[in-house]
């Protein structure tokens, strides 16, 4: 075993690293239940789905009957990066 995996295998047992955890929002962003009220006030009929990622609400919704990928700022509850969803 060379001395790379020997290292990263103690460091995996000792805790020192730790497999990547989901997104989670901020203690300081709107909940997501704010969020999704952002983007009904801002068009959206429905929002079928909503997530923490990359540091933002990242979410789907259906506004003039095409569903349309989007973020929500998850202070301010700006939408930002709307594009039809593919």
């Amino acid at each position: 075993m060379t001395t790379a995996k020997i290292a990263l295998a103690a460091a995996l047992a000792l805790g020192f690293i730790s497999p990547a955890l989901a997104d989670r929002p901020g203690a300081d962003w709107m909940t997501i239940e704010q969020a999704t009220q952002k983007a009904r006030d801002a068009g959206y009929a429905q929002v079928t789905e909503i997530e923490a990622d990359d540091g933002r609400w990242e979410a789907k919704g259906v506004k003039n009957g095409q569903i349309y990928e989007f973020h929500i700022d998850p202070r301010t509850g700006s939408i930002s990066n709307e594009h039809l969803d593919d």
